[in-house]
Protein backbone atom coordinates (compact mmCIF):
# COMPACT_ATOMS: atom_id res chain seq x y z
CA UNK A 1 0.00 0.00 0.00
CA UNK A 2 1.66 3.25 -1.08
CA UNK A 3 1.05 6.82 -2.08
CA UNK A 4 2.26 8.43 -5.26
CA UNK A 5 5.34 10.49 -4.57
CA UNK A 6 4.15 13.11 -7.05
CA UNK A 7 0.50 13.56 -6.11
CA UNK A 8 -0.60 12.15 -2.74
CA UNK A 9 1.95 13.32 -0.19
CA UNK A 10 3.61 16.61 0.63
CA UNK A 11 6.31 17.05 3.26
CA UNK A 12 7.61 20.44 4.31
CA UNK A 13 9.77 22.13 6.93
CA UNK A 14 9.37 25.83 7.63
CA UNK A 15 10.41 28.45 10.18
CA UNK A 16 7.68 30.71 11.55
CA UNK A 17 10.28 33.35 12.47
CA UNK A 18 11.30 33.89 8.85
CA UNK A 19 9.60 35.36 5.79
CA UNK A 20 7.13 37.54 7.66
CA UNK A 21 7.41 40.50 5.29
CA UNK A 22 5.91 40.83 1.83
CA UNK A 23 8.25 39.59 -0.86
CA UNK A 24 10.24 37.44 1.59
CA UNK A 25 7.77 34.56 1.92
CA UNK A 26 10.18 32.02 0.38
CA UNK A 27 12.65 32.59 3.23
CA UNK A 28 10.49 30.56 5.60
CA UNK A 29 10.64 27.39 3.44
CA UNK A 30 13.54 25.15 4.49
CA UNK A 31 12.45 21.95 2.74
CA UNK A 32 9.61 20.85 0.51
CA UNK A 33 8.77 17.50 -1.08
CA UNK A 34 8.12 17.15 -3.95
CA UNK A 35 10.68 19.90 -4.56
CA UNK A 36 9.54 20.32 -8.15
CA UNK A 37 6.16 21.81 -7.23
CA UNK A 38 5.73 25.49 -8.17
CA UNK A 39 6.53 27.96 -5.39
CA UNK A 40 2.92 29.12 -5.42
CA UNK A 41 1.76 25.61 -4.50
CA UNK A 42 4.45 25.25 -1.82
CA UNK A 43 3.53 28.58 -0.26
CA UNK A 44 -0.15 27.60 -0.36
CA UNK A 45 0.51 24.40 1.61
CA UNK A 46 2.71 26.19 4.14
CA UNK A 47 0.30 29.11 4.43
CA UNK A 48 -2.55 26.74 5.24
CA UNK A 49 -0.35 24.94 7.79
CA UNK A 50 0.56 28.26 9.45
CA UNK A 51 -3.10 29.20 9.63
CA UNK A 52 -4.05 25.89 11.25
CA UNK A 53 -1.22 26.19 13.78
CA UNK A 54 -2.25 29.75 14.70
CA UNK A 55 -5.93 28.85 14.91
CA UNK A 56 -5.43 25.79 17.15
CA UNK A 57 -3.17 27.77 19.50
CA UNK A 58 -6.18 29.93 20.38
CA UNK A 59 -7.86 26.92 21.99
CA UNK A 60 -4.75 25.05 23.15
CA UNK A 61 -1.81 27.44 23.70
CA UNK A 62 0.19 24.90 25.73
CA UNK A 63 -0.22 21.83 23.48
CA UNK A 64 1.07 22.02 19.92
CA UNK A 65 -1.20 21.05 17.05
CA UNK A 66 -0.66 17.41 16.07
CA UNK A 67 -3.28 16.39 13.49
CA UNK A 68 -6.01 18.08 11.47
CA UNK A 69 -8.42 15.82 9.57
CA UNK A 70 -9.95 17.42 6.48
CA UNK A 71 -12.37 15.79 4.06
CA UNK A 72 -9.73 14.71 1.57
CA UNK A 73 -6.45 15.08 3.44
CA UNK A 74 -4.79 14.44 6.79
CA UNK A 75 -2.42 17.16 8.02
CA UNK A 76 0.17 15.78 10.44
CA UNK A 77 2.20 18.34 12.44
CA UNK A 78 5.40 18.10 14.46
CA UNK A 79 7.07 21.11 16.10
CA UNK A 80 10.65 19.84 15.85
CA UNK A 81 12.21 22.92 17.45
CA UNK A 82 10.63 26.16 18.73
CA UNK A 83 8.83 27.70 15.71
CA UNK A 84 10.33 25.15 13.31
CA UNK A 85 7.61 22.84 12.04
CA UNK A 86 7.61 19.65 9.99
CA UNK A 87 4.27 19.00 8.30
CA UNK A 88 3.09 16.04 6.24
CA UNK A 89 -0.07 16.27 4.14
CA UNK A 90 -1.42 12.87 3.05
CA UNK A 91 -4.31 12.33 0.68
CA UNK A 92 -6.97 10.02 2.09
CA UNK A 93 -7.77 6.78 0.31
CA UNK A 94 -11.18 5.72 -0.93
CA UNK A 95 -11.26 2.78 1.50
CA UNK A 96 -13.97 2.81 4.14
CA UNK A 97 -11.33 2.18 6.83
CA UNK A 98 -8.36 4.59 7.20
CA UNK A 99 -5.11 3.01 6.02
CA UNK A 100 -2.85 5.54 7.77
CA UNK A 101 -2.35 6.05 11.48
CA UNK A 102 -1.56 9.64 12.37
CA UNK A 103 0.78 8.77 15.23
CA UNK A 104 2.83 6.47 12.98
CA UNK A 105 3.25 9.30 10.46
CA UNK A 106 4.23 11.74 13.23
CA UNK A 107 6.91 9.29 14.33
CA UNK A 108 8.34 9.37 10.83
CA UNK A 109 8.64 13.15 11.18
CA UNK A 110 10.21 12.81 14.63
CA UNK A 111 12.68 10.25 13.33
CA UNK A 112 13.74 12.50 10.44
CA UNK A 113 14.49 15.33 12.86
CA UNK A 114 16.18 13.19 15.52
CA UNK A 115 18.54 11.57 13.02
CA UNK A 116 19.27 14.91 11.33
CA UNK A 117 20.19 16.53 14.65
CA UNK A 118 22.38 13.55 15.60
CA UNK A 119 24.51 14.07 12.50
CA UNK A 120 24.28 17.83 11.83
CA UNK A 121 23.12 19.56 15.01
CA UNK A 122 19.92 21.55 15.37
CA UNK A 123 18.24 23.38 12.51
CA UNK A 124 18.18 26.64 14.51
CA UNK A 125 21.93 26.60 15.14
CA UNK A 126 22.60 26.00 11.44
CA UNK A 127 20.32 28.92 10.56
CA UNK A 128 22.19 31.14 13.00
CA UNK A 129 25.46 30.04 11.40
CA UNK A 130 24.21 30.98 7.92
CA UNK A 131 21.08 33.20 8.13
CA UNK A 132 20.51 33.14 4.37
CA UNK A 133 19.19 29.59 4.66
CA UNK A 134 21.17 28.06 1.77
CA UNK A 135 23.29 25.88 4.06
CA UNK A 136 20.38 24.34 5.96
CA UNK A 137 18.37 23.79 2.76
CA UNK A 138 21.21 21.86 1.14
CA UNK A 139 21.63 19.69 4.24
CA UNK A 140 17.92 19.03 4.71
CA UNK A 141 17.33 18.28 1.03
CA UNK A 142 20.18 15.75 0.81
CA UNK A 143 19.37 14.15 4.15
CA UNK A 144 15.61 13.78 3.74
CA UNK A 145 15.78 12.59 0.14
CA UNK A 146 18.26 9.90 1.22
CA UNK A 147 15.88 8.99 4.05
CA UNK A 148 12.82 8.81 1.81
CA UNK A 149 14.62 6.64 -0.72
CA UNK A 150 14.26 3.71 1.70
CA UNK A 151 10.49 4.04 1.32
CA UNK A 152 10.46 4.19 -2.46
CA UNK A 153 9.02 1.40 -4.57
CA UNK A 154 8.87 2.53 -8.14
CA UNK A 155 7.16 5.92 -8.03
CA UNK A 156 5.38 5.30 -4.73
CA UNK A 157 6.35 6.05 -1.16
CA UNK A 158 5.48 3.10 1.07
CA UNK A 159 4.92 4.99 4.30
CA UNK A 160 3.74 3.10 7.41
CA UNK A 161 0.19 1.90 6.82
CA UNK A 162 -2.28 -0.47 8.48
CA UNK A 163 -0.03 -3.38 7.49
CA UNK A 164 2.57 -2.03 9.93
CA UNK A 165 0.22 -1.70 12.90
CA UNK A 166 2.11 -4.35 14.90
CA UNK A 167 5.37 -2.37 14.78
CA UNK A 168 6.48 0.64 16.76
CA UNK A 169 8.84 3.19 15.26
CA UNK A 170 10.96 5.14 17.71
CA UNK A 171 11.73 2.14 19.92
CA UNK A 172 14.58 -0.36 20.21
CA UNK A 173 14.23 -4.11 20.10
CA UNK A 174 16.19 -5.94 22.80
CA UNK A 175 17.82 -9.36 22.74
CA UNK A 176 16.90 -11.51 25.74
CA UNK A 177 20.01 -13.16 27.15
CA UNK A 178 20.80 -15.45 30.08
CA UNK A 179 22.81 -14.63 33.20
CA UNK A 180 26.12 -16.06 31.96
CA UNK A 181 25.91 -14.19 28.68
CA UNK A 182 24.98 -10.98 30.51
CA UNK A 183 28.11 -11.25 32.70
CA UNK A 184 30.29 -11.71 29.59
CA UNK A 185 28.67 -8.71 27.91
CA UNK A 186 29.24 -6.47 30.93
CA UNK A 187 32.87 -7.58 31.06
CA UNK A 188 33.25 -6.67 27.38
CA UNK A 189 31.66 -3.25 27.95
CA UNK A 190 34.17 -2.47 30.71
CA UNK A 191 37.09 -3.46 28.47
CA UNK A 192 35.76 -1.40 25.56
CA UNK A 193 35.37 1.74 27.60
CA UNK A 194 38.70 1.33 29.37
CA UNK A 195 40.48 1.10 26.01
CA UNK A 196 40.18 4.86 25.63
CA UNK A 197 42.23 5.38 28.77
CA UNK A 198 40.92 8.12 31.01
CA UNK A 199 38.63 9.43 28.28
CA UNK A 200 34.92 9.02 29.13
CA UNK A 201 33.27 7.16 26.26
CA UNK A 202 30.08 5.21 25.53
CA UNK A 203 29.21 1.98 23.80
CA UNK A 204 26.35 0.07 22.16
CA UNK A 205 26.40 -3.62 21.34
CA UNK A 206 23.99 -5.25 18.87
CA UNK A 207 23.50 -8.87 17.89
CA UNK A 208 21.78 -9.30 14.55
CA UNK A 209 19.37 -6.33 14.58
CA UNK A 210 18.73 -6.46 18.33
CA UNK A 211 20.20 -4.35 21.12
CA UNK A 212 22.30 -6.23 23.67
CA UNK A 213 23.85 -3.45 25.74
CA UNK A 214 24.04 0.35 25.93
CA UNK A 215 25.66 2.92 28.21
CA UNK A 216 23.90 5.85 26.52
CA UNK A 217 20.72 7.69 27.46
CA UNK A 218 17.45 6.24 26.09
CA UNK A 219 17.12 8.92 23.38
CA UNK A 220 20.71 8.61 22.19
CA UNK A 221 20.42 4.82 22.29
CA UNK A 222 17.30 4.96 20.12
CA UNK A 223 18.93 7.25 17.54
CA UNK A 224 22.11 5.19 17.19
CA UNK A 225 20.19 1.90 17.21
CA UNK A 226 17.98 3.26 14.42
CA UNK A 227 21.01 4.21 12.33
CA UNK A 228 22.73 0.88 12.99
CA UNK A 229 19.72 -1.09 11.79
CA UNK A 230 19.35 1.18 8.76
CA UNK A 231 22.95 1.07 7.58
CA UNK A 232 25.45 -0.79 9.79
CA UNK A 233 24.29 -4.25 10.91
CA UNK A 234 25.41 -7.32 8.91
CA UNK A 235 21.92 -7.60 7.42
CA UNK A 236 21.95 -3.95 6.29
CA UNK A 237 25.44 -4.29 4.82
CA UNK A 238 24.68 -7.49 2.95
CA UNK A 239 21.32 -6.43 1.54
CA UNK A 240 22.16 -2.83 0.79
CA UNK A 241 18.80 -1.82 2.33
CA UNK A 242 17.30 -1.32 5.72
CA UNK A 243 16.47 -4.50 7.56
CA UNK A 244 13.27 -3.00 8.95
CA UNK A 245 10.44 -4.85 7.36
CA UNK A 246 8.38 -1.70 6.90
CA UNK A 247 11.17 0.14 5.09
CA UNK A 248 11.12 -1.22 1.58
CA UNK A 249 13.05 -0.18 -1.48
CA UNK A 250 12.16 -0.19 -5.12
CA UNK A 251 14.02 -1.93 -7.89
CA UNK A 252 17.58 -0.81 -8.69
CA UNK A 253 16.24 0.77 -11.85
CA UNK A 254 13.78 2.95 -9.94
CA UNK A 255 16.49 4.03 -7.51
CA UNK A 256 18.82 4.97 -10.34
CA UNK A 257 16.06 7.06 -11.87
CA UNK A 258 15.46 8.81 -8.57
CA UNK A 259 19.19 9.49 -8.11
CA UNK A 260 19.33 10.92 -11.59
CA UNK A 261 16.42 13.23 -10.87
CA UNK A 262 18.10 14.43 -7.67
CA UNK A 263 21.40 15.02 -9.42
CA UNK A 264 19.81 17.14 -12.15
CA UNK A 265 17.09 19.41 -10.77
CA UNK A 266 14.54 20.07 -13.46
CA UNK A 267 12.77 23.12 -12.07
CA UNK A 268 13.55 26.46 -10.48
CA UNK A 269 11.94 25.39 -7.19
CA UNK A 270 13.99 22.18 -7.03
CA UNK A 271 17.20 24.15 -7.63
CA UNK A 272 16.19 26.38 -4.69
CA UNK A 273 16.88 23.55 -2.22
CA UNK A 274 20.01 22.22 -3.90
CA UNK A 275 21.71 25.51 -4.73
CA UNK A 276 24.78 26.91 -2.98
CA UNK A 277 23.14 30.27 -2.39
CA UNK A 278 25.18 31.01 0.68
CA UNK A 279 25.87 34.67 1.23
CA UNK A 280 27.82 34.76 4.49
CA UNK A 281 31.22 33.60 3.34
CA UNK A 282 30.58 29.87 3.53
CA UNK A 283 32.38 28.09 0.71
CA UNK A 284 30.11 26.95 -2.11
CA UNK A 285 32.10 23.70 -2.19
CA UNK A 286 31.28 23.00 1.45
CA UNK A 287 31.08 19.23 1.88
CA UNK A 288 27.57 18.07 2.76
CA UNK A 289 27.81 14.86 4.76
CA UNK A 290 25.11 12.39 3.66
CA UNK A 291 25.11 9.66 6.35
CA UNK A 292 21.93 7.99 5.04
CA UNK A 293 23.29 7.23 1.59
CA UNK A 294 22.98 3.49 1.05
CA UNK A 295 25.81 1.08 0.16
CA UNK A 296 28.44 3.45 1.54
CA UNK A 297 29.69 1.36 4.47
CA UNK A 298 31.95 -1.67 4.17
CA UNK A 299 33.92 -3.91 6.50
CA UNK A 300 37.68 -3.45 6.55
CA UNK A 301 40.30 -6.16 7.03
CA UNK A 302 40.67 -5.27 10.72
CA UNK A 303 36.92 -5.70 11.36
CA UNK A 304 36.10 -1.99 11.58
CA UNK A 305 33.47 -0.54 9.28
CA UNK A 306 34.73 2.20 6.97
CA UNK A 307 33.00 4.84 4.86
CA UNK A 308 33.97 7.85 2.75
CA UNK A 309 30.77 9.72 3.65
CA UNK A 310 32.58 12.12 5.99
CA UNK A 311 35.30 12.83 3.42
CA UNK A 312 39.02 12.54 4.15
CA UNK A 313 41.27 14.17 6.71
CA UNK A 314 42.71 17.39 5.31
CA UNK A 315 45.96 16.77 3.43
CA UNK A 316 45.66 12.98 3.53
CA UNK A 317 43.87 10.08 1.83
CA UNK A 318 42.66 8.78 5.21
CA UNK A 319 38.86 8.60 5.46
CA UNK A 320 37.57 10.87 8.21
CA UNK A 321 36.02 9.06 11.19
CA UNK A 322 32.24 9.61 11.36
CA UNK A 323 30.99 11.96 14.06
CA UNK A 324 27.64 12.34 15.81
CA UNK A 325 26.12 14.71 18.37
CA UNK A 326 24.73 13.27 21.60
CA UNK A 327 21.31 14.59 22.52
CA UNK A 328 21.74 14.29 26.28
CA UNK A 329 25.14 15.98 26.68
CA UNK A 330 25.45 17.99 23.46
CA UNK A 331 28.91 16.49 22.92
CA UNK A 332 30.37 15.77 19.49
CA UNK A 333 31.59 12.17 19.38
CA UNK A 334 33.69 10.05 17.07
CA UNK A 335 31.75 6.94 16.01
CA UNK A 336 33.84 3.77 15.65
CA UNK A 337 32.02 0.62 14.53
CA UNK A 338 33.51 -2.88 14.80
CA UNK A 339 31.85 -6.02 13.53
CA UNK A 340 32.46 -9.71 14.14
CA UNK A 341 29.99 -12.03 12.45
CA UNK A 342 26.56 -11.09 13.86
CA UNK A 343 27.97 -8.82 16.58
CA UNK A 344 28.18 -5.05 16.00
CA UNK A 345 30.01 -2.83 18.50
CA UNK A 346 29.64 0.96 18.46
CA UNK A 347 32.16 2.97 20.46
CA UNK A 348 31.66 6.73 20.92
CA UNK A 349 34.65 8.87 21.91
CA UNK A 350 34.48 12.62 22.65
CA UNK A 351 36.08 14.61 19.83
CA UNK A 352 37.42 17.06 22.42
CA UNK A 353 39.44 14.29 24.10
CA UNK A 354 41.39 13.29 20.98
CA UNK A 355 44.10 15.89 20.48
CA UNK A 356 45.76 14.51 17.34
CA UNK A 357 42.74 13.77 15.18
CA UNK A 358 42.61 10.61 13.10
CA UNK A 359 45.90 9.35 14.49
CA UNK A 360 44.49 9.45 18.00
CA UNK A 361 41.30 7.69 16.90
CA UNK A 362 43.40 5.01 15.18
CA UNK A 363 45.33 4.42 18.42
CA UNK A 364 42.09 3.91 20.37
CA UNK A 365 40.79 1.49 17.73
CA UNK A 366 44.01 -0.49 17.90
CA UNK A 367 43.83 -0.55 21.69
CA UNK A 368 40.31 -1.98 21.49
CA UNK A 369 41.52 -4.79 19.23
CA UNK A 370 44.40 -5.65 21.56
CA UNK A 371 42.30 -5.59 24.73
CA UNK A 372 38.91 -6.88 23.64
CA UNK A 373 39.37 -9.31 20.72
CA UNK A 374 39.08 -12.48 22.79
CA UNK A 375 36.07 -11.18 24.72
CA UNK A 376 34.35 -10.19 21.47
CA UNK A 377 34.83 -13.72 20.12
CA UNK A 378 33.47 -15.21 23.35
CA UNK A 379 30.40 -12.96 23.51
CA UNK A 380 29.51 -13.58 19.87
CA UNK A 381 29.82 -17.34 20.37
CA UNK A 382 27.60 -17.31 23.48
CA UNK A 383 24.93 -15.15 21.87
CA UNK A 384 24.93 -17.27 18.71
CA UNK A 385 24.40 -20.46 20.70
CA UNK A 386 21.41 -18.96 22.51
CA UNK A 387 19.91 -17.33 19.41
CA UNK A 388 16.58 -18.77 18.36
CA UNK A 389 16.60 -17.33 14.84
CA UNK A 390 14.23 -14.86 13.20
CA UNK A 391 11.23 -16.50 14.85
CA UNK A 392 12.77 -16.44 18.33
CA UNK A 393 9.96 -14.23 19.70
CA UNK A 394 7.08 -15.90 17.89
CA UNK A 395 4.30 -17.15 20.18
CA UNK A 396 2.07 -19.72 18.52
CA UNK A 397 -1.53 -18.54 18.07
CA UNK A 398 -0.72 -14.92 18.87
CA UNK A 399 0.19 -11.89 16.79
CA UNK A 400 1.28 -9.21 19.23
CA UNK A 401 3.14 -5.99 19.93
CA UNK A 402 4.56 -5.05 23.32
CA UNK A 403 5.63 -1.44 23.95
CA UNK A 404 7.38 -0.05 27.03
CA UNK A 405 7.05 3.70 26.49
CA UNK A 406 9.16 4.61 29.53
CA UNK A 407 12.18 2.71 28.16
CA UNK A 408 11.51 3.18 24.41
CA UNK A 409 11.58 -0.59 23.99
CA UNK A 410 9.26 -2.80 21.93
CA UNK A 411 8.90 -6.46 20.98
CA UNK A 412 6.63 -7.89 18.32
CA UNK A 413 5.69 -10.99 16.42
CA UNK A 414 8.10 -11.63 13.52
CA UNK A 415 7.11 -9.78 10.35
CA UNK A 416 6.76 -13.05 8.45
CA UNK A 417 4.11 -14.17 10.95
CA UNK A 418 2.23 -10.86 10.86
CA UNK A 419 1.85 -11.19 7.08
CA UNK A 420 -0.38 -14.24 7.67
CA UNK A 421 -3.06 -11.98 9.17
CA UNK A 422 -6.00 -10.98 6.98
CA UNK A 423 -6.54 -7.41 5.81
CA UNK A 424 -9.65 -7.18 7.99
CA UNK A 425 -7.65 -8.03 11.13
CA UNK A 426 -4.94 -5.49 10.31
CA UNK A 427 -7.45 -2.73 9.57
CA UNK A 428 -9.21 -3.45 12.86
CA UNK A 429 -5.90 -3.28 14.76
CA UNK A 430 -5.00 -0.04 13.00
CA UNK A 431 -8.35 1.43 14.07
CA UNK A 432 -7.88 0.20 17.63
CA UNK A 433 -4.42 1.76 17.87
CA UNK A 434 -5.85 5.06 16.66
CA UNK A 435 -8.43 4.91 19.46
CA UNK A 436 -5.74 4.12 22.04
CA UNK A 437 -3.66 7.09 20.88
CA UNK A 438 -6.67 9.39 21.18
CA UNK A 439 -7.30 8.12 24.71
CA UNK A 440 -3.65 8.68 25.62
CA UNK A 441 -3.80 12.23 24.21
CA UNK A 442 -6.86 13.01 26.30
CA UNK A 443 -5.16 11.59 29.40
CA UNK A 444 -2.06 13.70 28.71
CA UNK A 445 -4.16 16.88 28.64
CA UNK A 446 -5.79 15.87 31.92
CA UNK A 447 -2.81 15.46 34.26
CA UNK A 448 -4.95 13.67 36.85
CA UNK A 449 -5.44 10.74 34.46
CA UNK A 450 -1.90 10.50 33.02
CA UNK A 451 -1.47 7.02 34.51
CA UNK A 452 -4.89 5.79 33.46
CA UNK A 453 -5.14 2.06 32.74
CA UNK A 454 -7.63 0.83 30.17
CA UNK A 455 -8.54 -2.01 27.84
CA UNK A 456 -10.17 -1.93 24.39
CA UNK A 457 -11.53 -4.97 22.55
CA UNK A 458 -12.85 -4.99 18.97
CA UNK A 459 -14.50 -7.81 17.04
CA UNK A 460 -13.26 -7.51 13.46
CA UNK A 461 -15.38 -8.19 10.37
CA UNK A 462 -13.72 -11.60 10.02
CA UNK A 463 -14.63 -12.42 13.69
CA UNK A 464 -11.05 -12.03 14.91
CA UNK A 465 -10.52 -10.44 18.32
CA UNK A 466 -8.33 -7.32 18.37
CA UNK A 467 -7.33 -6.33 21.90
CA UNK A 468 -5.29 -3.63 23.61
CA UNK A 469 -4.33 -3.24 27.26
CA UNK A 470 -2.52 -0.19 28.58
CA UNK A 471 -1.12 -0.08 32.08
CA UNK A 472 1.60 1.93 33.85
CA UNK A 473 3.37 3.10 30.69
CA UNK A 474 3.25 -0.30 29.02
CA UNK A 475 1.05 -1.29 26.07
CA UNK A 476 0.01 -4.67 24.68
CA UNK A 477 -1.67 -5.09 21.30
CA UNK A 478 -2.89 -8.49 20.18
CA UNK A 479 -4.75 -10.11 17.28
CA UNK A 480 -6.44 -13.47 17.84
CA UNK A 481 -7.83 -14.78 14.56
CA UNK A 482 -8.54 -18.30 15.82
CA UNK A 483 -10.15 -17.31 19.08
CA UNK A 484 -13.49 -18.65 20.30
CA UNK A 485 -16.76 -16.80 19.79
CA UNK A 486 -16.78 -15.39 23.30
CA UNK A 487 -14.93 -12.38 24.66
CA UNK A 488 -14.23 -14.42 27.79
CA UNK A 489 -12.13 -16.86 25.74
CA UNK A 490 -10.15 -14.03 24.17
CA UNK A 491 -9.61 -12.34 27.53
CA UNK A 492 -8.36 -15.61 28.99
CA UNK A 493 -5.86 -15.93 26.12
CA UNK A 494 -4.52 -12.46 26.89
CA UNK A 495 -4.19 -13.36 30.59
CA UNK A 496 -2.16 -16.46 29.71
CA UNK A 497 0.12 -14.43 27.45
CA UNK A 498 0.60 -11.75 30.13
CA UNK A 499 1.44 -14.27 32.85
CA UNK A 500 3.86 -16.26 30.71
CA UNK A 501 5.67 -13.56 28.71
CA UNK A 502 5.10 -10.28 30.55
CA UNK A 503 5.45 -11.30 34.22
CA UNK A 504 1.76 -10.60 34.70
CA UNK A 505 2.11 -6.89 33.80
CA UNK A 506 -1.17 -6.93 31.84
CA UNK A 507 -3.16 -9.29 34.07
CA UNK A 508 -6.43 -7.97 35.44
CA UNK A 509 -6.02 -9.53 38.86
Amino acid sequence: MGVSSNESIELCIFDLRRGQHEGQELDKILFFFPAGLPFSKQLSVIGLSEGLITFTRIFSPEAACEVIEAERHSHVFYEAEPDIWIVMVVEKSNDSEPIWRDDALRKVLKEIHSLFVMFHGTIRVMLEKEPGGGLIRRHLYSFIMDYLRDFLAGKKLLLPSFRDCLKERGTVQMLTIGREAAIEVQSLVRVLESSAGNTPCYSLILFQDLLVSTTLSPDDTMNLFTYAVLRLTPHALSSGTSSWSYLRKGSPASNVATESNMAHPNSLSESFYRSSDISSGVDNCYHVVRPLQSDKWSKGKDGYLVTDLWGAEIGTWVFATPTVWLQQTGEKMYLCVYQHRSLTLMLLIPVSSILNGEQGVSEVRQQVLENASLKILKVEEKLSKGWGGENAYHVSGYRYLLVDGDRNVSRASPATKVTTLTKESLLAMNKLRQEVEMEKSRAKLDSRNCEKDFEICIRAKNNAWVISRVTRGKELYMVLEKANETLLFASDAVEKFSDRYCNGAFSLD
